[in-house]
This record gives C-alpha cells, sequence and structure tokens, in this order.
C-alpha cells in the first residue's frame, strides 16, 4: 500500500511540473496575432514557422520567411521587428544582429503550420 501511494504521489509531483514548465512563458497576444495573419494566407513553401528563442536575457520570436531570398524576422515579446539574423540573398540576414547564432538559445517551436 505503501509503495502505491508513492508511486501515485510521484506521478501528480512529476505532472504538475511537466505542467508549470509548458505554462512558463505564454505566446504574447501580438505574436499570435502574427501566426493568425499566416494562417489567413494560401500555404506558404516552405511551411511557415515561429520558434522562440532567448536572446539577449530577453524573449524572442523567429518567424520565417514565406519564400526564398527574404529576412526571417526577429520580433520582441511587444512585435517590434528587432533583425533578420537569417534569410536574405546572402543568407545571413540583414546585419542587425550578426551575433544571433552564437547567443541565442533556442526555447521551443511555438508553431509551424502543418495544413
Amino acid at each position: 500500500m505503501q509503495y502505491a501511494i508513492l508511486i501515485l504521489s510521484l506521478t501528480v509531483l512529476m505532472s504538475s511540473t511537466c505542467h508549470k514548465a509548458q505554462d512558463s512563458h505564454k505566446i504574447p497576444s501580438c505574436i499570435q496575432q502574427k501566426i493568425d495573419e499566416i494562417r489567413a494566407q494560401p500555404k506558404w513553401n516552405p511551411p511557415a514557422e515561429v520558434n522562440e528563442y532567448l536572446y539577449n536575457d530577453k524573449h524572442v520570436y523567429l518567424f520565417s520567411s514565406p519564400c526564398c531570398d527574404q529576412y526571417n524576422m526577429l520580433y520582441s515579446e511587444d512585435c517590434t521587428p528587432l533583425c533578420a539574423p537569417s534569410g536574405g540573398y546572402t543568407g545571413r540576414g540583414n546585419g542587425k544582429c550578426a551575433d544571433f547564432n552564437e547567443k541565442a538559445k533556442k526555447l521551443r517551436l511555438v508553431w509551424k503550420d502543418e495544413r
């Protein structure tokens, strides 16, 4: 009986810990609005995706571009465009955050268009 209680307690503890980790940072409403705007368009090729990063101690969101030779834009939590760390003709972005690849830590895939 004690073994069953221990297992049950650990299960509850683990599920609440995992749930807190997933909810620790919600998608800002303006980022969700940008995602909804992309979702209203025909599917991109390659499919659109949004990734969350920690960059300079701030949560930022990298949006893929709809096609070739276009910048992949990075936005702050309030949807201020920060820079384009990748994409464009050179593939190296617009040069305004050249240290992104070295400093940024990918946290999660926020959304990918799976239509």
